[in-house]
């Protein structure tokens, strides 16, 4: 029985002592651009994030250098991607490929005037708070 409490014990204690290693959860933001221009229209709650369905270029998720002047990309990251269905607001995956960049006019290519574009990170390290793109 005495060596059942030790390794509970030590069972508990190796736990307990592992989450204080554990990084915290969005300690870094990302936003997605669209040829190194920010996506959404402000780092905001009160940000737009949409593109029009006839939209050229690369999409790519970045870490940000954000100041009011401007948003620069500092470092792109990897993502999937989904779309949501502007009716049905069902949930698609695009691809089981992960992305650093794609050209946005492949995915346009499954849209349709109200569907969404729905970006997920791959870590949880990084928090992308704009991650659904309409599309116009």
């Amino acid at each position: 029985m005495n060596i059942v409490k030790t390794l509970l014990i030590v069972a508990f204690s190796a736990a307990t002592a592992s989450t204080g290693f554990a990084q915290e959860h969005f300690t870094n933001c990302a936003a997605a651009f669209l040829d190194n221009k920010m996506v959404v229209s402000e780092y905001s709650p009160a940000g737009i994030c949409e593109i029009p369905k006839s939209a050229t270029g690369v999409l790519t998720v970045q870490t940000a250098d954000l100041s009011p002047h401007a948003s620069l990309p500092t470092g792109k990251l990897a993502f999937k991607i989904a779309l949501r269905d502007r009716n049905t607001k069902t949930l698609l995956s695009f691809s089981d490929k992960t992305y650093k960049q794609v050209d946005i006019q492949s995915i346009l290519a499954k849209c349709q005037p109200g569907d969404a574009i729905v970006l997920l990170t791959t870590t949880n390290e990084f928090a992308l708070p704009h991650q659904e793109i309409l599309v116009k």
